[in-house]
């Protein structure tokens, strides 16, 4: 069945795939750091051994859906864009706090840039110390004091950072239908990313006959 042609396509189902899988893995981290330092939880799971173990591959496993997803087209253009910042991202932050409701943008406003870089940044750190604290045999005790220091705090606050982040999504379920299924209302991208260029997903479905799609 023909889609209405005031949707646009927003992401691609490699796009949507990398943030289903860092998703998931992320949320497993967390809940398994849980049940290992909340004490009420880690009596209510009990098996310490497979929650470590669970814990272990999975922070292991955090930077691969990234890494894959690199070999799609769509997948690099984004990580182009969230790594860059512009005059609009300034703007931006600019009307966010002078709470001014026009507030220029691109595909990505510069706080999902912002979000972005930091869970990427805290994904790095975080996997490292990791590295640091499994292993036990190759690392100085001192190394591995600090590294588990610096582990447990990063934990504490990608959790605080992960929870706002899925606040903001429950509060907008256009960005939730774009992330699940890729579409998103043109209306609703002409409001929160009045600069974003997207072909229209009838134009790539019926382009033009000889040529490329219509613009």
């Amino acid at each position: 069945m023909r889609r209405p042609p005031d949707l646009l396509l927003r992401f691609t189902r490699a796009e949507r795939w990398v943030h289903r899988a860092t998703a998931a893995l992320m949320l497993t981290c967390l809940a398994t750091a849980a049940c290992l330092y909340l004490p009420p939880l880690a009596e209510l799971v009990g098996r310490r051994r497979l929650v470590v173990t669970v814990q272990v591959w999975g922070g292991l496993a955090l930077p691969v859906p990234l890494l894959l997803g690199l070999a799609f087209r769509a997948v690099r253009a984004d990580v182009s864009r969230l790594s860059r910042f512009g005059p609009a991202d300034r703007a931006w932050l600019r009307a966010v706090r002078a709470r001014a409701p026009h507030r220029p943008a691109g595909k990505f406003n510069a706080g999902q840039k912002l979000y972005a870089q930091w869970t990427l940044g805290a994904m790095l750190v975080i996997v490292g110390t990791g590295l640091l604290m499994w292993l036990v045999h190759l690392t100085p005790p001192g190394w591995r004091t600090g590294a588990t220091f610096v582990h447990d705090w990063l934990a504490a606050a990608i959790a605080v950072v992960t929870a706002g982040h899925v606040r903001m999504a429950i509060r907008d379920p256009e960005a939730r239908r774009g992330m699940r299924t890729g579409l998103v209302d043109r209306h609703w991208a002409e409001r929160e990313h009045p600069q974003w260029a997207p072909t229209p997903v009838a134009d790539r479905e019926h382009p033009v006959r000889g040529g490329a799609p219509r613009p």
